[in-house]
């Protein structure tokens, strides 16, 4: 295990989902900050994200927010964070949000937060990212793609090792616990990512 000093929070921008989603946003935020964490995110000013972002620095925290510059342009970026890395694309985004993150936390979202959840389950895969992920299952909202990643397990297109790259969890103390807890990933795992 070592020190979780900053947490990169995968999650949605939409403004038009369940409450509960927002409450988990809310109390993550709030967690972080209270536990010296500085937040890694999108950069975005609305929806979970700029919830999120809202909750650390109202309670004390930091946040570090990376965004490219189309989405600046557009209007999206929190004006309020600690710091702004503007990139030139979403690869060099993503790329960048993983670098500064010890740990990842997957609030729901939609393609681009899964994407981002794939991706670096992918890298922890391959041995390129050691940190800890956490996948928050706010109401149950990553049932089926859980299940997906356990049919995969099962139909071989990952080793049942693979399952221990991330963890499920119900609640946003339940994610902190969990990446103060869990293990350093071994990178010569990357020697069974092939089947």
């Amino acid at each position: 295990m070592k020190k979780i000093k900053s947490v990169c929070v995968y999650c949605a921008s939409s403004s038009k989902i369940k409450p509960s989603y927002f409450e988990a946003a809310r109390e993550l935020g709030k967690l972080l900050a209270q536990n010296g964490m500085r937040c890694v995110c999108g950069a975005g000013n609305q929806g979970l994200m700029g919830t999120l972002a809202d909750n650390v620095l109202e309670n004390g925290g930091e946040v570090l927010g990376v965004i490219p510059q189309f989405m600046i342009n557009e209007g999206w970026c929190h004006k309020g964070l600690t710091q702004v890395v503007v990139t030139a694309d979403m690869h060099e985004r993503k790329e960048r949000m993983a670098q500064e993150a010890d740990a990842i936390i997957a609030l729901p979202g939609g393609c681009g937060t899964m994407e981002e959840l794939f991706e670096i389950i992918t890298w922890k895969q391959l041995g390129l990212f050691l940190n800890p992920i956490v996948i928050l299952n706010i109401d149950g909202y990553y049932n089926p793609l859980i299940e997906m990643l356990q049919q995969a397990i099962d139909e071989n297109f990952m080793r049942h090792e693979h399952a221990g790259m991330w963890q499920v969890v119900q609640s946003p103390q339940e994610a902190i616990e969990a990446i103060q807890t869990a293990p350093v990933w071994d990178k010569n795992i990357r020697k069974i990512a092939a089947i």
